[in-house]
């Protein structure tokens, strides 16, 4: 039977994503979003491209989860970026109610799916799409590490001025300031990066790769990345839907490896038709490790943080119930006080 994944948000990294895995050829996709029109307008779009690609994708957009129903693989990109003005509480507050939303949705219509969080702050995402989908841990992964280990690999591969081919590295940790990339496993074509670049400028190279993303915006004026990320997405969905096995930095829940428990962290994991099919816990060095579980900790407090919100959330709705309570006690007094005046004048 042939395979469908499901894009939710046709943003630029949603969009991205739908065209980079139309043109794989190997499963039929779903494009959604909340806005009339855009969804559908940019399927129609990529279908008109594949006689040219050389494709036969059934390519759907959709502002309903009708089409998506039974998809094998769930991409959620969908969100907000921080405004101006905007509170990091009210971009956390905003996503986090996005994300349980189109994941409980997205859920409900495929049941069996491998659900990919791309959606930031990516790591506390996803633990919210963790708990409203209700799947095992294996089956909600978070991309971010291909992504930060793409950006050094290309970082290295320009300041040697190399193939980014024969470079190899893995950058572990939060998608964020304390990402750690890990010099003792990177390496080009097999020759350890210690003995070709100075620790000095491995350190700069680092610091941008931490970023990366930052600097893009800073560039952009008006937008992020996507290419970059779009085709992170895709290398790991080829990893599910043909069952490739592959060893790749992704976010995922721990349960002890690293000395991390109950945290989506990105490390290596073996990817298969299953999601997560293993943690890799790989050798560090003792500051490699410390920085592991410094990021951690990070993660740690955006967790923290959304249970503070969702407290205070509960807290208000629980306030705003009790007032319309009194309140419709208070209006049933005054109908029943009206009622005995009506009553009392009758009788008079």
């Amino acid at each position: 039977m042939r395979k469908k994944v499901t894009v939710i948000g046709a943003g630029n990294v949603g969009a991205t994503t739908a065209h980079r895995l139309a043109e794989r050829g190997y499963a039929d996709i779903v494009l959604l979003d909340i806005v009339k029109g855009m969804p559908q307008g940019k399927a129609l779009d990529l279908f008109e491209a594949s006689p040219v690609v050389g494709v036969d994708a059934k390519i759907t957009g959709t502002n309903s989860y009708g089409p998506t129903r039974n998809s094998d693989v769930v991409v959620i990109t969908s969100g907000i970026a921080r405004r101006p003005g905007m509170s990091r509480d009210d971009l956390l507050a905003t996503n986090m109610s996005i994300v349980k939303d189109v994941t409980a949705q997205a859920v409900k219509a495929s049941p069996k799916a491998v659900v990919i969080v791309v959606s930031n702050p990516l790591d506390a995402m996803c633990h919210v799409a963790f708990e409203a989908a209700k799947l095992p841990a294996k089956r909600v992964i978070g991309m971010a590490g291909i992504l930060d280990t793409a950006r050094y690999r290309s970082f290295i591969a320009e300041e040697l001025n190399v193939s980014v081919r024969d470079v190899n590295a893995y950058v572990l940790g939060g998608h964020g300031d304390t990402m750690v990339p890990l010099a003792s496993y990177t390496t080009v074509a097999g020759i350890p990066i210690q003995e070709l670049l100075p620790k000095k400028r491995l350190d700069e190279i680092i610091d941008r790769t931490r970023k990366g993303g930052a600097e893009i915006v800073g560039l952009l004026k008006t937008g992020s990345a996507f290419y970059a990320p779009s085709a992170a997405v895709v290398e790991m969905v080829d990893a599910i839907v043909l069952d490739q096995k592959r060893i790749l930095p992704c976010a995922a829940l721990l349960t002890g490896q690293f000395g991390i428990k109950n945290l989506y962290v990105g490390v290596p994991v073996k990817l298969g038709a299953g999601g997560v099919e293993q943690v890799m816990e790989i050798k560090l060095t003792p500051d490699e490790r410390s920085a592991l579980r410094s990021s951690a900790r990070s993660v740690k407090g955006l967790v923290t943080d959304m249970a503070r919100i969702n407290k205070a959330k509960a807290a208000q709705a629980s306030k705003a119930a009790s007032a319309a309570k009194r309140a419709a006690k208070r209006t049933a007094q005054k109908t029943t006080a009206k009622k005995t005046a009506r009553k009392s004048a009758a009788k008079k």
